[in-house]
């Protein structure tokens, strides 16, 4: 072939180091030449142009806070949920004094846990005493009117170390016509933390959950 680059190389029309180029580009597209490399530094250049096992390094260094941050939705789903079913809960059990049948049965606070543990039972800790991780903390008092009416969390001490006060809690169903304030505590346990921060609103890292209903008795 008098234009093929073997003959135009030959005439001196084109280079030597061009006809070697060319050649090369050649086979390597055919997959016929393939480089290879004696010196540690050739072989270092192989390695840093491998990239294999790249894809296993990236999802691992995407992985852990991406399924944090999937748990952390999961548990403050849980939390709602939760905080939901409490709510049901105590407005069932909170029913049963607006209409009087918790006064004619002489329900003590005891009996009232009792009365909300049953809505509750299968995602909350139930423990009639009241003591203990888990334990309802129960709040029962009537007001003159609802102006009044206290609904603030009864935290007390510094930012980081909030705990639930329970010394002022006191359980007064009232007779009829009063206004009754209910107000039902839960020590929800905190799971998910971010470099040892929890989400909840105790100095223990656990969220504490509060149900409330407030209404005036019916005239039983």
């Amino acid at each position: 072939m008098p234009d093929s680059p073997l003959h135009l190389a030959n005439k001196g029309i084109v280079s030597p180091m061009w006809f070697r180029k060319f050649t090369r580009e050649r086979l390597k597209r055919t997959g016929l030449f393939r480089t290879r490399s004696t010196s540690s530094s050739g072989t270092g250049l192989r390695l840093d142009r491998d990239e294999s096992g790249a894809t296993a390094v990236e999802f691992a260094m995407v992985s852990i806070p991406f399924f944090a941050l999937v748990f952390a939705l999961l548990e403050i789903s849980l939390r709602f949920f939760a905080g939901q079913v409490l709510e049901t809960a105590v407005s069932d059990a909170a029913r049963m004094i607006r209409t009087g049948q918790a006064q004619a049965l002489a329900f003590d606070v005891a009996a009232f846990r009792t009365q909300v543990c049953g809505g509750v039972s299968s995602l909350m800790t139930c423990d009639p005493d009241g003591g203990g991780l888990g334990g309802f903390r129960v709040d029962v008092r009537t007001y003159a009117d609802f102006s009044s009416v206290d609904l603030s969390n009864p935290l007390t001490g510094n930012p980081g170390e909030e705990v639930l006060d329970e010394s002022s809690f006191a359980y007064n169903m009232g007779s009829g016509g009063e206004i009754v304030l209910v107000r039902v505590f839960y020590e929800w346990p905190s799971v998910v933390s971010f470099n040892g921060t929890k989400f909840g609103n105790l100095g223990n890292g656990n969220h504490l959950l509060a149900a409330t209903a407030a209404f005036r008795n019916e005239p039983f």
